[in-house]
């Protein structure tokens, strides 16, 4: 899978010359066809807009249907490209229709947000969240190519921003002690945003290239992912209690950070890092007791998990993180406990 981080203006039509599609369609949602795709349209030759409604809440089968439909409405044959333009939303959706399309038409993502752009558009994960459950249905496959252009950044908000964030802290604390060092005594406004986002970009890609499928060392990828996703699952269902992903992950690295010094695998001071720097940018995620054993009976989902054991990825050193540690319910609950008090 290449990657290419450029203005659209080159990369864009540079990919379609070395292609020759029967048909072109755009997804994107409302937000990203208003301020992003005027951005692309005039780069493009005669192709079909697909507009999907905006947020987590829409990543679903029904949504896929009206993909689908007007994919078979104008019909697309299998020699067809989708090109997703949006956020992590838009990029898990548009792949996971463009795969299962007619068993499968080409895709590229047009990342327009920075979670997307250091995370969600790298590496072939594809799916839908399904009954509640965050990315339970879905496929590994890779897109034709991911195209970067930061300028996308300048439509975003800054709780967008600060929500990506949370993505390049994580693969620092996994795979660059000395970039963490350097992060984390910068604030959100003083980040070299272009540098950030080719760091993350080809820590993930150096990860995936070695685990395409997720069957070990990809597993490090999902620290602070365990507990994260089952807060931001467990928060969905209140629109005034719902967390972006970055700020559900930021919490799930300071809790999962615990239970790494619990269990011996990093220093004291690693921890106090951690969560000085994340409390400092993302604040503290109010929870209750009532919140707790819901986000724990969560956790029994995760992908990571095996014979119904929840199994964690750990950091075992600054820059370092094991995979397939297994963590019980009591440590869990300990940790969250930590986290709010």
């Amino acid at each position: 899978m290449s990657v290419h981080i450029s203005p659209l203006a080159e990369s864009l039509p540079a990919f379609l010359k070395q292609h020759n599609y029967s048909a072109i369609a755009v997804l994107a949602d409302a937000n990203t066809k208003r301020h992003c795709y005027p951005a692309i349209k005039n780069f493009l030759p005669k192709h079909k807009i697909i507009t999907v409604r905006a947020g987590e809440e829409f990543k679903n089968l029904a949504t896929c249907e009206t993909v689908w439909q007007a994919l078979t409405d104008a019909q697309f044959d299998r020699h067809a490209l989708l090109i997703d333009l949006g956020g992590g939303v838009i990029g898990d959706l548009g792949g996971f229709c463009a795969a299962t399309y007619k068993r499968g038409i080409d895709f590229i993502q047009i990342p327009t947000t920075l979670l997307s752009q250091v995370d969600a558009s790298v590496g072939g994960k594809l799916g839908i969240d399904f009954h509640g459950f965050k990315n339970h249905i879905g496929v590994f496959k890779l897109p034709e190519t991911v195209l970067i252009d930061t300028v996308f950044f300048q439509t975003l908000p800054e709780l967008e921003l600060r929500s990506g964030f949370a993505e390049i802290i994580k693969h620092c604390l996994i795979a660059d002690a000395a970039k963490w060092n350097v992060i984390r005594r910068r604030d959100l406004h003083q980040q070299d945003w272009n540098d950030l986002v080719a760091h993350s970009v080809g820590v993930k890609k150096n990860i995936v290239g070695q685990d395409p499928n997720e069957k070990g060392i990809r597993k490090v990828l999902n620290f602070g992912h365990t507990l994260g996703h089952a807060l931001e699952t467990h928060f969905l269902a209140d629109p005034k209690r719902r967390l972006l992903h970055g700020e559900a992950i930021a919490a799930g690295m300071i809790a999962e950070a615990f239970i790494a010094k619990r269990k011996g695998l990093i220093e004291t001071g690693l921890l106090e890092q951690i969560e000085e720097y994340l409390f400092s940018i993302y604040g503290r995620v109010k929870l209750t007791d009532a919140d707790l054993e819901p986000v724990l009976k969560l956790t029994l989902q995760d992908k990571k998990n095996r014979n119904g054991e929840v199994r964690m990825a750990l950091l075992d050193g600054p820059g370092s993180c094991t995979y397939d540690v297994l963590v019980t319910k009591a440590e869990m609950r300990r940790a969250l406990d930590y986290y709010r008090t």
